[in-house]
């Protein structure tokens, strides 16, 4: 399917989303040749409908969510063209808010409506229909062909997920085999069906998926502005326009939130909640649902990601008693199989695919893998990756001390700002790995960011983690920092930044007090990177502009005092 250049004003307002992740569809090209809709009973291929992927058979299909609301839900469906009379395959399932028929996030445009080339990729990549698979895209409650409001990962969405699956296993071409695919959105939708402990669901494959909705938008009450603008961003997905030839009761559907301006309203309304333990939140903490699950798991996590940033991830795993299966390194927001311009995997690592298809083949049909895949292929902050069974491995967990000080909650930076705690320069390589942990006693009231530096001989140093707060009366912060995986090379320092909030990324409302810090702790995991299993894998291009965009040149020294967990104690 020839790929068309998306205007100019459309790729700025992509740029704007919070959850943006896929790849955007062609947009204003005139056809000669009269558009065809399918139908529940009259499928439409790629000869009759460019927009159908070859070797598909397209049809499309309403049901109801699973709450007793009324809500109608849409599903375009994708079978092998050449499925045979009685015949039934496995589904590959993706629910979520990018499947409108006029554009992923944007009106693209399209002369023709017709099934989203979201997952064109996998299509083509895991040769889907050849390998006898049907491809499911259902559109969530306020999106697409489905009516209702938006509901931004609720008790709603949930619903719609738990329909979806349900849908997809009854159908009469189903094996009753149902396996969630996604990126980002539609990942999560896949991380809230592993929590559903829905018997028809098999696997998941879930790529920069959001752990937390509540870390999505808020650090510990501090608001951030992907976290602000999101609402919006998906409110005007939600009043996407049908396209001419779309089906009467698509058309209906689509116009739900512009005859009930209420559900975007309530959208915009309930995410400014900066409580977490508010119902609202928990009903979206989906990493405290996952406990206790168990539908085999296969994700791709960066650690230096822009986006769905590795918060709640290891909460996550540690609630899921299913199989598990990860690439985990330092890239952004990309797929398992994007590229750079110039043809380099974004994270490195070859076989996305297939990887995913031998999964799919195992999870789904029952096939024996025929390559010896790790189960956690992780990259740490040197580009090198590691094979092993488990994340995080560590050899030693324990807390450091830091230094007493104060600052001053200016929302800048300044000689006031924030105070250092340095390490002891590391004997040999160790690697700092999973979540790290502060808490500290605080006077004052404001807000504090918490970074920590790898620090070179030279005193240049790369901010590689960092966390902000809420500090108020109850004198004291404890949080928890992003999950990483970054190694300190021999002779290098860890250097703990206290201070205010001095970063775009966070709306944070400066108070101009003096917060003094006390009995600071600093929980780390550390590894030993000598033993480790190579396995293939290159740099992640990313890396090197994360570390060129994060590296101060020369940090403000302070006289060791603490020592780094050692491994060999």
């Amino acid at each position: 399917m020839k790929k068309i250049p998306v205007p100019a004003a459309a790729t700025a307002a992509v740029a704007a989303l919070a959850l943006a992740g896929g790849s955007v569809g062609p947009a204003g090209a005139a056809q000669s040749a009269a558009p065809t809709v399918a139908t529940a009973e009259d499928p439409v291929t790629h000869r009759d409908n460019d927009r159908v992927p070859k070797g598909a058979a397209w049809t499309q299909h309403y049901f109801p969510s699973s709450d007793g609301s009324g809500i109608e839900l849409h599903a375009d469906v994708l079978l092998p063209e050449k499925l045979s009379q009685g015949a039934k395959v496995p589904v590959i399932l993706s629910v979520g808010a990018y499947f409108g028929h006029s554009g992923e996030l944007t009106d693209e445009k399209w002369p023709k409506t017709g099934p989203s080339a979201r997952f064109e990729d996998l299509v083509e990549g895991g040769d889907l229909f050849d390998r006898g698979y049907a491809l499911v895209q259902v559109d969530l409650r306020g999106f697409g062909g489905s009516d209702g409001c938006l509901d931004y990962m609720g008790k709603g969405e949930q619903a719609d997920v738990e329909a979806a699956i349900d849908w997809a296993a009854k159908q009469p071409w189903s094996t009753g085999k149902v396996g969630m695919y996604g990126k980002s959105y539609d990942a999560t939708t896949a991380l809230v069906g592993n929590n559903l402990d829905q018997d028809a669901l098999k696997a998941v494959v879930a790529q920069e998926p959001v752990w937390d909705m509540y870390r999505l938008t808020r650090s510990n009450r501090v608001p951030k502005l992907g976290g602000v603008l999101a609402p919006n961003s998906y409110n005007q997905i939600a009043q996407l326009p049908p396209l001419p030839d779309d089906q009467e009761r698509y058309k209906k559907n689509s116009r739900y939130e512009l005859k009930h301006p209420e559900c975007t309203a309530y959208n915009t309304d309930n995410n400014l909640k900066a409580d977490p333990e508010d119902p609202y939140w928990q009903q979206r903490d989906l990493a405290k649902q996952a406990k206790g699950s168990d539908t085999p798991l296969f994700f791709t996590q960066g650690f230096i990601e822009s986006n769905t940033k590795p918060e709640a991830m290891q909460e996550y795993l540690a609630g899921h008693q299913g199989t598990e299966r990860g690439w985990l390194g330092q890239w952004d927001h990309v797929r398992g199989n994007d590229r750079t311009e110039d043809g380099r995997l974004q994270m490195g690592r070859a076989g996305w695919f297939k990887e995913v298809m031998s999964f799919y083949d195992q999870h789904l049909k029952g096939i024996a893998p025929t390559t010896d895949y790790p189960a956690f292929a992780v990259q740490d902050s040197t580009g090198a990756w590691r094979s092993q069974d488990t994340w995080p491995v560590s050899d030693r967990s324990a807390d450091v001390v830091l230094r007493d000080g104060s600052y001053v909650d200016q929302g800048e930076p300044g000689d006031s700002a924030s105070f250092l705690t340095w390490s002891e320069p590391v004997e040999r390589d160790i690697r700092i790995t999973g979540t790290p942990r502060i808490e500290m006693d605080t006077e004052g009231s404001g807000n504090v960011m918490v970074k920590l530096y790898d620090v070179a001989r030279d005193r240049s140093a790369v901010m590689f983690d960092e966390q902000v707060a809420i500090v108020d009366a109850s004198g004291h912060v404890a949080m928890d920092l992003k999950s990483t995986d970054w190694r300190l090379k021999a002779g290098h320092s860890l250097a703990v930044e206290i201070g205010t909030v001095h970063d775009g990324a966070w709306i944070d409302t400066p108070t101009g007090d003096r917060i003094k810090v006390t009995d600071a702790r600093l929980g780390l995991s550390v590894d030993d990177p000598s033993d480790d299993q190579a396995t293939e894998g290159k740099r992640s291009p990313y890396l090197d502009t994360y570390v060129k965009t994060y590296t101060k040149k020369k940090l403000a020294t302070q006289p060791p005092s603490f020592t780094v967990p050692s491994t060999r104690d």
